[in-house]
Protein backbone atom coordinates (compact mmCIF):
# COMPACT_ATOMS: atom_id res chain seq x y z
CA UNK A 1 0.00 0.00 0.00
CA UNK A 2 1.32 3.52 -0.96
CA UNK A 3 2.15 5.49 1.96
CA UNK A 4 0.10 8.93 1.80
CA UNK A 5 2.71 11.18 1.05
CA UNK A 6 3.28 9.15 -2.27
CA UNK A 7 -0.38 9.36 -2.98
CA UNK A 8 -0.33 13.50 -2.85
CA UNK A 9 2.55 14.25 -4.90
CA UNK A 10 3.32 17.04 -2.73
CA UNK A 11 4.73 19.02 -5.44
CA UNK A 12 2.02 17.80 -7.76
CA UNK A 13 -0.49 20.84 -8.88
CA UNK A 14 -4.11 20.29 -8.90
CA UNK A 15 -5.17 19.94 -12.40
CA UNK A 16 -7.15 23.55 -13.73
CA UNK A 17 -10.56 21.68 -13.71
CA UNK A 18 -9.82 20.47 -9.78
CA UNK A 19 -8.85 24.09 -9.01
CA UNK A 20 -11.58 25.79 -10.73
CA UNK A 21 -14.70 22.99 -8.81
CA UNK A 22 -12.74 24.00 -5.42
CA UNK A 23 -12.77 28.18 -6.36
CA UNK A 24 -16.31 27.66 -6.97
CA UNK A 25 -17.00 25.73 -3.99
CA UNK A 26 -15.18 28.30 -1.63
CA UNK A 27 -17.00 31.31 -3.40
CA UNK A 28 -19.84 29.54 -2.25
CA UNK A 29 -18.94 28.80 1.52
CA UNK A 30 -17.89 32.95 1.55
CA UNK A 31 -21.22 33.51 0.40
CA UNK A 32 -23.01 31.42 2.91
CA UNK A 33 -20.75 32.91 6.04
CA UNK A 34 -21.39 36.73 4.68
CA UNK A 35 -25.60 35.86 4.90
CA UNK A 36 -24.88 34.05 8.09
CA UNK A 37 -25.97 36.86 10.62
CA UNK A 38 -28.91 37.47 8.29
CA UNK A 39 -29.83 33.65 8.21
CA UNK A 40 -29.29 33.11 12.01
CA UNK A 41 -31.33 36.61 13.14
CA UNK A 42 -34.44 35.72 10.31
CA UNK A 43 -34.60 32.21 11.77
CA UNK A 44 -35.57 34.26 15.43
CA UNK A 45 -39.05 35.34 13.78
CA UNK A 46 -39.97 31.70 13.11
CA UNK A 47 -38.15 29.82 16.14
CA UNK A 48 -41.54 28.64 17.73
CA UNK A 49 -42.77 26.97 14.35
CA UNK A 50 -39.27 25.45 13.76
CA UNK A 51 -39.11 23.94 17.34
CA UNK A 52 -42.95 22.08 16.94
CA UNK A 53 -42.14 20.93 13.74
CA UNK A 54 -39.06 19.33 15.35
CA UNK A 55 -40.85 17.95 18.01
CA UNK A 56 -43.37 15.99 15.63
CA UNK A 57 -39.93 14.67 13.98
CA UNK A 58 -38.46 13.54 16.76
CA UNK A 59 -41.93 10.86 17.30
CA UNK A 60 -41.82 9.80 13.25
CA UNK A 61 -41.33 5.77 13.23
CA UNK A 62 -39.37 5.69 9.83
CA UNK A 63 -39.13 2.81 7.73
CA UNK A 64 -35.74 1.35 7.40
CA UNK A 65 -33.92 0.87 4.30
CA UNK A 66 -33.57 -2.49 2.72
CA UNK A 67 -31.03 -5.28 4.01
CA UNK A 68 -31.26 -6.54 0.30
CA UNK A 69 -32.11 -5.51 -3.03
CA UNK A 70 -31.32 -5.19 -6.29
CA UNK A 71 -28.25 -3.58 -8.10
CA UNK A 72 -27.23 -2.80 -11.82
CA UNK A 73 -23.97 -2.55 -11.94
CA UNK A 74 -21.23 -2.31 -14.50
CA UNK A 75 -19.33 -5.40 -15.29
CA UNK A 76 -15.94 -3.26 -14.96
CA UNK A 77 -14.41 -2.14 -11.94
CA UNK A 78 -16.03 0.66 -9.64
CA UNK A 79 -13.78 3.14 -8.62
CA UNK A 80 -15.46 4.78 -5.08
CA UNK A 81 -14.66 7.46 -3.30
CA UNK A 82 -15.14 7.30 0.67
CA UNK A 83 -13.79 10.52 2.68
CA UNK A 84 -13.42 10.61 6.51
CA UNK A 85 -12.25 13.56 8.79
CA UNK A 86 -12.01 12.20 12.10
CA UNK A 87 -10.92 9.14 13.96
CA UNK A 88 -14.92 7.73 14.91
CA UNK A 89 -15.74 8.64 11.08
CA UNK A 90 -12.90 7.24 9.73
CA UNK A 91 -14.32 3.22 12.47
CA UNK A 92 -17.55 4.18 10.45
CA UNK A 93 -15.59 4.35 7.36
CA UNK A 94 -13.50 0.92 7.99
CA UNK A 95 -16.85 -1.15 8.27
CA UNK A 96 -18.86 0.44 5.24
CA UNK A 97 -15.97 0.00 2.83
CA UNK A 98 -15.98 -3.57 4.39
CA UNK A 99 -19.64 -3.66 3.61
CA UNK A 100 -19.08 -2.10 0.19
CA UNK A 101 -16.75 -5.32 -0.84
CA UNK A 102 -19.47 -7.86 0.35
CA UNK A 103 -21.73 -6.38 -1.30
CA UNK A 104 -20.61 -6.26 -4.31
CA UNK A 105 -18.93 -9.44 -4.28
CA UNK A 106 -22.34 -11.05 -3.60
CA UNK A 107 -23.93 -9.42 -6.80
CA UNK A 108 -20.56 -10.97 -8.73
CA UNK A 109 -19.30 -7.44 -9.23
CA UNK A 110 -15.05 -7.11 -9.73
CA UNK A 111 -12.98 -6.04 -6.88
CA UNK A 112 -13.48 -2.03 -6.60
CA UNK A 113 -11.05 0.89 -6.79
CA UNK A 114 -11.39 2.52 -3.95
CA UNK A 115 -9.72 5.58 -3.23
CA UNK A 116 -10.27 8.97 -0.81
CA UNK A 117 -9.13 10.39 1.91
CA UNK A 118 -8.61 9.43 5.52
CA UNK A 119 -6.04 7.93 7.99
CA UNK A 120 -3.92 5.14 8.78
CA UNK A 121 -6.88 2.54 9.38
CA UNK A 122 -8.58 3.21 6.11
CA UNK A 123 -5.29 2.71 4.04
CA UNK A 124 -5.03 -0.89 6.55
CA UNK A 125 -8.19 -1.40 4.80
CA UNK A 126 -7.04 -1.27 1.29
CA UNK A 127 -8.49 2.41 0.58
CA UNK A 128 -5.53 4.48 -1.55
CA UNK A 129 -5.79 8.00 0.56
CA UNK A 130 -5.12 11.22 -1.37
CA UNK A 131 -4.86 13.05 1.71
CA UNK A 132 -5.39 12.39 5.75
CA UNK A 133 -7.51 14.70 7.17
CA UNK A 134 -8.02 12.32 10.71
CA UNK A 135 -4.29 13.03 11.23
CA UNK A 136 -4.98 16.67 11.11
CA UNK A 137 -7.57 16.96 13.14
CA UNK A 138 -5.46 15.43 16.05
CA UNK A 139 -3.05 17.75 16.16
CA UNK A 140 -5.62 20.52 16.00
CA UNK A 141 -4.71 23.94 14.39
CA UNK A 142 -4.25 27.62 15.97
CA UNK A 143 -7.47 28.99 13.60
CA UNK A 144 -9.35 28.61 10.73
CA UNK A 145 -6.96 30.90 8.64
CA UNK A 146 -4.15 28.40 9.78
CA UNK A 147 -6.26 25.67 8.52
CA UNK A 148 -7.47 27.13 5.22
CA UNK A 149 -4.02 26.17 3.14
CA UNK A 150 -4.24 22.52 4.12
CA UNK A 151 -8.20 22.16 3.60
CA UNK A 152 -7.56 23.92 0.20
CA UNK A 153 -4.52 22.01 -1.27
CA UNK A 154 -6.65 18.59 0.44
CA UNK A 155 -9.82 20.02 -1.57
CA UNK A 156 -8.23 20.22 -4.60
CA UNK A 157 -6.47 16.72 -4.32
CA UNK A 158 -9.88 15.54 -3.64
CA UNK A 159 -11.36 16.94 -6.44
CA UNK A 160 -8.66 16.03 -9.17
CA UNK A 161 -9.36 11.66 -7.67
CA UNK A 162 -12.97 12.48 -8.15
CA UNK A 163 -12.55 13.63 -11.97
CA UNK A 164 -10.39 10.21 -12.97
CA UNK A 165 -13.91 8.51 -13.78
CA UNK A 166 -15.26 8.01 -9.81
CA UNK A 167 -17.78 6.12 -10.49
CA UNK A 168 -19.21 6.80 -6.39
CA UNK A 169 -18.24 9.66 -3.63
CA UNK A 170 -19.54 8.73 -0.27
CA UNK A 171 -18.59 11.50 2.47
CA UNK A 172 -18.75 9.68 6.33
CA UNK A 173 -20.00 12.27 8.81
CA UNK A 174 -18.04 15.89 9.22
CA UNK A 175 -20.58 17.83 7.41
CA UNK A 176 -18.02 20.66 7.57
CA UNK A 177 -15.49 19.01 5.17
CA UNK A 178 -17.82 16.69 3.42
CA UNK A 179 -20.36 18.59 2.53
CA UNK A 180 -17.98 20.87 0.58
CA UNK A 181 -16.55 18.09 -0.95
CA UNK A 182 -20.47 16.57 -2.27
CA UNK A 183 -20.63 19.76 -4.02
CA UNK A 184 -17.60 19.54 -5.39
CA UNK A 185 -18.28 15.68 -6.98
CA UNK A 186 -21.45 16.45 -8.29
CA UNK A 187 -20.19 19.65 -10.11
CA UNK A 188 -17.08 16.14 -11.66
CA UNK A 189 -20.35 14.64 -12.40
CA UNK A 190 -19.76 11.76 -9.47
CA UNK A 191 -23.11 10.77 -7.81
CA UNK A 192 -22.67 12.13 -4.24
CA UNK A 193 -23.70 10.57 -0.91
CA UNK A 194 -23.63 11.93 2.64
CA UNK A 195 -23.56 8.84 5.31
CA UNK A 196 -24.26 9.86 9.06
CA UNK A 197 -26.64 13.23 8.09
CA UNK A 198 -25.88 16.57 9.49
CA UNK A 199 -27.60 17.85 12.41
CA UNK A 200 -29.14 21.04 10.64
CA UNK A 201 -32.58 19.78 12.57
CA UNK A 202 -30.47 21.18 16.06
CA UNK A 203 -29.64 24.26 14.85
CA UNK A 204 -28.80 26.70 11.91
CA UNK A 205 -31.60 24.67 9.42
CA UNK A 206 -30.85 26.87 6.89
CA UNK A 207 -27.89 24.90 5.89
CA UNK A 208 -30.22 21.87 4.70
CA UNK A 209 -30.84 23.92 1.33
CA UNK A 210 -27.35 23.52 0.26
CA UNK A 211 -27.26 20.25 1.46
CA UNK A 212 -30.08 19.53 -0.57
CA UNK A 213 -28.25 19.99 -3.51
CA UNK A 214 -24.73 18.86 -2.60
CA UNK A 215 -26.08 15.28 -2.28
CA UNK A 216 -27.92 12.26 -4.46
CA UNK A 217 -28.71 10.29 -1.28
CA UNK A 218 -28.63 11.43 2.42
CA UNK A 219 -28.29 7.83 4.67
CA UNK A 220 -29.48 8.67 8.03
CA UNK A 221 -28.44 7.01 11.57
CA UNK A 222 -31.22 8.29 13.96
CA UNK A 223 -34.95 7.67 13.54
CA UNK A 224 -36.13 11.01 13.70
CA UNK A 225 -33.64 12.11 11.05
CA UNK A 226 -35.59 10.67 7.58
CA UNK A 227 -38.81 12.55 8.90
CA UNK A 228 -36.84 16.33 9.33
CA UNK A 229 -34.57 15.40 5.95
CA UNK A 230 -37.73 14.60 3.38
CA UNK A 231 -39.77 17.58 4.43
CA UNK A 232 -36.48 19.87 3.58
CA UNK A 233 -36.59 17.80 0.05
CA UNK A 234 -33.53 15.62 0.67
CA UNK A 235 -33.84 11.82 -0.80
CA UNK A 236 -32.62 10.16 2.54
CA UNK A 237 -32.62 6.48 3.36
CA UNK A 238 -32.54 5.42 7.24
CA UNK A 239 -29.70 3.09 7.93
CA UNK A 240 -29.92 2.67 11.86
CA UNK A 241 -26.79 3.16 13.86
CA UNK A 242 -23.49 1.96 12.83
CA UNK A 243 -22.37 1.77 16.40
CA UNK A 244 -24.53 -1.33 16.70
CA UNK A 245 -22.03 -2.91 14.51
CA UNK A 246 -18.76 -1.97 15.74
CA UNK A 247 -20.12 -3.70 19.41
CA UNK A 248 -20.62 -7.10 20.28
CA UNK A 249 -23.76 -8.47 21.94
CA UNK A 250 -24.14 -7.75 25.83
CA UNK A 251 -25.87 -8.89 28.56
CA UNK A 252 -27.93 -6.40 30.88
CA UNK A 253 -27.66 -6.14 34.37
CA UNK A 254 -30.52 -5.12 36.43
CA UNK A 255 -28.69 -2.97 38.85
CA UNK A 256 -29.06 -5.58 41.83
CA UNK A 257 -27.23 -3.84 45.07
CA UNK A 258 -23.40 -5.69 45.71
CA UNK A 259 -23.11 -7.92 48.03
CA UNK A 260 -22.76 -6.82 51.66
CA UNK A 261 -19.54 -4.45 51.99
CA UNK A 262 -18.95 -4.74 48.29
CA UNK A 263 -18.50 -1.53 45.90
CA UNK A 264 -20.81 0.03 43.28
CA UNK A 265 -19.37 1.82 40.33
CA UNK A 266 -19.89 4.92 39.04
CA UNK A 267 -18.75 5.58 35.32
CA UNK A 268 -17.04 9.14 34.76
CA UNK A 269 -17.05 9.84 31.17
CA UNK A 270 -15.49 13.08 30.79
CA UNK A 271 -15.37 13.54 26.89
CA UNK A 272 -12.29 12.25 24.16
CA UNK A 273 -11.16 15.18 23.62
CA UNK A 274 -8.29 17.55 25.56
CA UNK A 275 -10.14 20.72 25.87
CA UNK A 276 -13.04 19.16 26.57
CA UNK A 277 -11.39 17.11 29.44
CA UNK A 278 -9.81 20.19 31.27
CA UNK A 279 -13.17 22.20 30.97
CA UNK A 280 -15.30 19.46 32.35
CA UNK A 281 -14.43 16.84 34.54
CA UNK A 282 -12.77 19.44 37.10
CA UNK A 283 -16.45 20.45 37.52
CA UNK A 284 -17.59 16.80 37.57
CA UNK A 285 -15.31 15.58 40.06
CA UNK A 286 -15.94 18.51 42.39
CA UNK A 287 -20.36 18.08 41.98
CA UNK A 288 -19.44 14.66 43.01
CA UNK A 289 -17.84 15.70 46.48
CA UNK A 290 -20.38 15.83 48.60
CA UNK A 291 -22.48 12.55 47.26
CA UNK A 292 -19.57 10.21 48.11
CA UNK A 293 -19.01 11.49 51.15
CA UNK A 294 -23.02 10.68 51.38
CA UNK A 295 -22.97 7.11 49.59
CA UNK A 296 -19.52 5.48 50.73
CA UNK A 297 -20.25 1.94 48.74
CA UNK A 298 -19.97 4.20 45.51
CA UNK A 299 -16.10 4.29 43.60
CA UNK A 300 -15.51 6.53 40.58
CA UNK A 301 -14.61 4.96 37.14
CA UNK A 302 -12.99 7.50 34.86
CA UNK A 303 -13.00 6.00 31.66
CA UNK A 304 -11.06 6.53 28.12
CA UNK A 305 -10.55 4.79 24.68
CA UNK A 306 -6.98 5.33 25.20
CA UNK A 307 -4.19 6.79 27.82
CA UNK A 308 -3.69 9.59 25.05
CA UNK A 309 -4.91 12.34 28.20
CA UNK A 310 -3.76 10.01 31.29
CA UNK A 311 -1.56 12.53 32.74
CA UNK A 312 -4.24 15.08 32.32
CA UNK A 313 -7.04 13.29 33.97
CA UNK A 314 -4.17 12.17 36.88
CA UNK A 315 -3.96 15.67 37.28
CA UNK A 316 -7.67 16.23 37.41
CA UNK A 317 -7.60 13.70 40.16
CA UNK A 318 -5.17 15.17 41.79
CA UNK A 319 -6.70 18.71 42.27
CA UNK A 320 -10.02 17.79 43.13
CA UNK A 321 -8.68 16.58 46.53
CA UNK A 322 -11.15 12.71 46.47
CA UNK A 323 -9.50 9.90 48.20
CA UNK A 324 -7.51 8.49 45.48
CA UNK A 325 -8.69 5.15 46.76
CA UNK A 326 -11.90 5.82 45.37
CA UNK A 327 -10.98 6.98 41.73
CA UNK A 328 -9.69 5.11 39.12
CA UNK A 329 -8.71 5.31 35.50
CA UNK A 330 -9.30 2.93 32.88
CA UNK A 331 -9.21 2.44 29.16
CA UNK A 332 -11.46 -1.07 29.39
CA UNK A 333 -14.34 1.06 28.31
CA UNK A 334 -16.82 -1.78 27.70
CA UNK A 335 -16.05 -4.21 30.25
CA UNK A 336 -16.12 -1.61 32.79
CA UNK A 337 -19.73 0.04 31.60
CA UNK A 338 -20.36 -3.92 31.87
CA UNK A 339 -20.01 -3.90 36.04
CA UNK A 340 -20.46 0.05 36.48
CA UNK A 341 -24.25 0.98 38.07
CA UNK A 342 -24.40 4.47 36.58
CA UNK A 343 -22.75 7.00 34.74
CA UNK A 344 -22.09 10.88 34.83
CA UNK A 345 -21.23 11.82 31.46
CA UNK A 346 -20.67 14.91 28.83
CA UNK A 347 -22.89 14.73 25.76
CA UNK A 348 -21.63 12.88 22.65
CA UNK A 349 -21.87 9.75 20.79
CA UNK A 350 -20.27 7.88 24.12
CA UNK A 351 -24.51 8.54 25.41
CA UNK A 352 -25.08 5.48 22.83
CA UNK A 353 -22.97 2.94 24.63
CA UNK A 354 -24.40 3.80 28.15
CA UNK A 355 -28.03 3.55 26.19
CA UNK A 356 -26.91 0.15 25.34
CA UNK A 357 -26.37 -0.69 28.69
CA UNK A 358 -29.11 1.06 30.56
CA UNK A 359 -27.13 3.19 32.40
CA UNK A 360 -28.46 5.55 34.57
CA UNK A 361 -27.11 8.47 33.78
CA UNK A 362 -26.78 12.33 34.30
CA UNK A 363 -25.55 14.52 31.67
CA UNK A 364 -23.75 17.39 31.75
CA UNK A 365 -21.64 19.80 29.22
CA UNK A 366 -19.69 23.20 30.03
CA UNK A 367 -19.99 25.31 27.43
CA UNK A 368 -16.94 27.55 26.41
CA UNK A 369 -18.28 30.83 27.12
CA UNK A 370 -21.41 33.18 27.84
CA UNK A 371 -21.70 33.77 24.41
CA UNK A 372 -22.22 30.25 23.27
CA UNK A 373 -24.53 29.64 25.89
CA UNK A 374 -26.77 32.44 24.85
CA UNK A 375 -26.70 30.61 21.22
CA UNK A 376 -27.76 27.51 22.25
CA UNK A 377 -30.91 29.31 24.57
CA UNK A 378 -32.18 31.33 21.17
CA UNK A 379 -30.89 29.03 18.05
CA UNK A 380 -31.74 25.53 19.12
CA UNK A 381 -34.37 23.92 17.66
CA UNK A 382 -34.59 20.55 20.12
CA UNK A 383 -35.72 20.11 23.41
CA UNK A 384 -32.76 18.13 24.58
CA UNK A 385 -28.89 17.88 23.26
CA UNK A 386 -28.44 15.23 24.54
CA UNK A 387 -29.06 11.95 22.09
CA UNK A 388 -30.69 9.77 24.49
CA UNK A 389 -33.29 11.42 25.35
CA UNK A 390 -34.05 13.19 21.60
CA UNK A 391 -35.03 9.05 21.37
CA UNK A 392 -36.76 8.60 24.20
CA UNK A 393 -38.52 11.57 23.58
CA UNK A 394 -38.42 12.97 27.29
CA UNK A 395 -35.63 13.84 29.79
CA UNK A 396 -35.00 10.32 30.73
CA UNK A 397 -31.34 11.55 30.96
CA UNK A 398 -31.10 14.88 33.40
CA UNK A 399 -28.85 17.16 31.00
CA UNK A 400 -27.25 19.82 32.42
CA UNK A 401 -25.59 22.33 30.30
CA UNK A 402 -24.21 26.03 31.02
CA UNK A 403 -21.46 28.30 30.88
CA UNK A 404 -19.33 29.67 33.84
CA UNK A 405 -17.69 27.97 36.62
CA UNK A 406 -20.53 27.60 39.03
CA UNK A 407 -22.87 24.49 37.85
CA UNK A 408 -26.87 24.78 38.27
CA UNK A 409 -28.31 24.01 41.52
CA UNK A 410 -30.24 21.24 39.61
CA UNK A 411 -26.90 18.98 38.61
CA UNK A 412 -25.98 19.05 42.23
CA UNK A 413 -29.45 17.24 43.15
CA UNK A 414 -29.57 14.54 40.00
CA UNK A 415 -26.26 13.87 40.84
CA UNK A 416 -27.49 13.31 44.77
CA UNK A 417 -30.55 11.25 43.25
CA UNK A 418 -28.26 9.02 40.95
CA UNK A 419 -26.15 7.97 43.82
CA UNK A 420 -28.47 7.16 46.53
CA UNK A 421 -32.19 6.32 45.00
CA UNK A 422 -31.88 2.81 43.56
CA UNK A 423 -35.97 2.99 42.98
CA UNK A 424 -35.31 5.92 40.36
CA UNK A 425 -32.21 3.79 38.86
CA UNK A 426 -34.55 1.13 38.28
CA UNK A 427 -37.50 3.25 36.83
CA UNK A 428 -34.71 4.90 34.21
CA UNK A 429 -33.72 1.77 32.88
CA UNK A 430 -37.23 0.81 32.26
CA UNK A 431 -37.60 4.36 30.68
CA UNK A 432 -34.46 3.83 28.39
CA UNK A 433 -36.27 0.57 26.39
CA UNK A 434 -37.97 3.03 24.16
CA UNK A 435 -35.12 4.82 22.94
CA UNK A 436 -33.32 1.01 22.59
CA UNK A 437 -36.34 0.01 20.09
CA UNK A 438 -35.96 3.03 18.10
CA UNK A 439 -32.24 2.33 17.81
CA UNK A 440 -33.28 -0.26 15.47
CA UNK A 441 -31.06 -3.37 14.70
CA UNK A 442 -27.56 -3.83 13.92
CA UNK A 443 -26.82 -4.25 10.09
CA UNK A 444 -26.45 -0.43 9.29
CA UNK A 445 -23.07 -0.57 7.21
CA UNK A 446 -24.37 -3.34 5.01
CA UNK A 447 -27.67 -0.99 4.54
CA UNK A 448 -25.62 1.81 4.01
CA UNK A 449 -23.65 0.46 1.18
CA UNK A 450 -26.72 -1.09 -0.21
CA UNK A 451 -27.94 2.45 -0.76
CA UNK A 452 -24.87 4.28 -1.55
CA UNK A 453 -24.12 1.50 -4.71
CA UNK A 454 -28.34 2.03 -5.88
CA UNK A 455 -26.75 5.81 -6.58
CA UNK A 456 -23.91 4.35 -9.14
CA UNK A 457 -25.54 5.41 -12.98
CA UNK A 458 -26.65 2.57 -14.64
Amino acid sequence: MASEKEDTGAKRRASPRARALVRRELGRTLGAGILLPARAFGQLGYQLELAAKVREDLASHPTFAPDERELQLPDRPLRIFVSCAEASGETHAVNLVAALRAVLAEHGAPEPELVGLGGERLRAAGVRTVGDPVRSARMGFSGVLGALPFYLHLLEDAADALLARTDLYIGVDSPALHVPLAHIARGAGVPAVQYITPQYWGWAPWRVKGFRHAVDRALSILPFEPAWFARHGVAVEHVGHPLLDELEPLAIGDGSPPAEGGRRTLAVLPGSRASVIARNLPLMLETLRAPLEQEPSWQLCLLQSSDQHLELLERCVRESGLDPERVRISQDLENELQSAEAALSVSGTILIHLLRRRLPTVVLYRLSSASEEWLGRHFLTVPYFSSVNLLSGSEVYPEFSFAGDEPPAGLRAAVDRLLSDAGWRAEVRGELEVAVQRLGPPGASRRAALAALACVPR
